[in-house]
């Protein structure tokens, strides 16, 4: 198998804010969508973009705590959305579409992780459906719009270094013969990657690339459903909620690579890739979780197979013939 999975040296690392790498850029008539963009690295994701003169859309399951969380961020608006709902992100498609606007930046940045075992639309296994099967949706929905705005438009889908834990689970997707909370979110995290590597193929032609990446280790209110003896076990934090990891970033670290893969003219012509540390990752060779890409996670074949089943179980598709 051939790959791009190679560092460009970028120039930036792990400590990289989201200000640093795009300072010099300018978004000014640019639209941009940030699921989840008003919490945690979503939220200074958002900053970030808007500060270049993007227009962000932040579509949110708690609108009334995005609009606040927002206040003051000027070029920045809320909208609803539950990527756990089908039909809620279909009303969110069909209220962006309806505006006429172009779409040049999707960032799949909201998620959940770690949740214990939930049920969502017709049985589907709530970290699966929301992390993965809702932006796929969301952004074949949104295609007529991308597609738009061709030129360097681009499609990046947060996922996370846990993808290493498992591939797509094909014999059981949904988790029916036993739960296990961080295999199910590291499927989910596969299938960002997935995503992204068939997204891209498909797309290329009309202009647009997608990217998946690990943010880093941060945290944010993605750790909600842990409990402080499980992150004090981990050795995340201490007793008084202090980090302790010393790899840990900030908000504002952990957003860059997400920035970067949205904006960084250094990634012109390139897509279908992994990135972390704001750079393209190597391919790692083992499958444990650690630094770098997993084979499983940027194979075509499993790839398009993903894809596949997704536009099975949502009866969505904005390529089929």
């Amino acid at each position: 198998m051939t790959t791009a999975q190679h560092t460009i040296g970028s120039g930036f690392g792990a400590r990289s804010t989201a200000a640093e790498v795009i300072a010099g850029i300018d978004l000014s008539g640019k639209v941009a969508i940030v699921t989840g963009g008003y919490s945690g690295i979503g939220l200074e994701t958002t900053r970030a973009l808007a500060g270049a003169g993007a227009r962000v859309v932040v579509p949110a399951r708690r609108p009334e705590a995005a609009a606040k969380a927002l206040a003051g961020i000027h070029g920045a608006e809320v909208d609803e959305l539950d990527l756990g709902d089908l039909a809620s992100v279909r009303g969110f498609a069909e209220r962006f579409l309806a505006s006429g606007r172009d779409l040049h930046i999707l960032i799949n940045n909201a998620g959940i992780m770690a949740a214990p075992e939930t049920r969502v639309g017709p049985g589907w296994e709530a970290q699966f459906a929301t992390n993965h099967l809702g932006h796929y949706a969301l952004v074949n929905l949104l295609w007529p719009a991308l597609a738009r705005g061709r030129g360097r438009g681009r499609v990046v889908s947060v996922s996370s270094g846990a993808h290493g834990r498992t591939g797509i689970r094909w014999d059981d997707v949904m988790f029916e013969r036993g739960y296990d909370k961080w295999d199910a979110y590291g499927q989910a995290k596969t299938a960002n990657v997935l995503f992204a590597v068939h997204l891209d193929a498909l797309a290329r032609e009309h202009g647009v690339r997608a990217f998946a990446l690990h943010p880093g280790a941060i945290l944010t209110p993605l750790q909600r459903h842990l409990s402080k003896e499980e992150m004090v076990e981990a050795g995340w934090i201490d007793e008084d909620g202090n980090a302790l990891d010393p790899t840990f970033k900030t908000p504002e670290q952990g957003a860059a690579t997400q920035v970067w893969a949205a904006t960084s003219p250094r990634l012109d012509g390139l897509g279908g890739v992994y990135c972390e540390d704001c750079d393209i990752a190597e391919v790692a060779a083992d499958q444990a979780v650690g630094p770098g890409v997993r084979r499983h996670a940027i194979d075509p074949g499993e790839a398009a197979r993903l894809w596949e089943l997704s536009a099975r179980l949502t009866g969505i598709d904005a390529f089929a013939a």
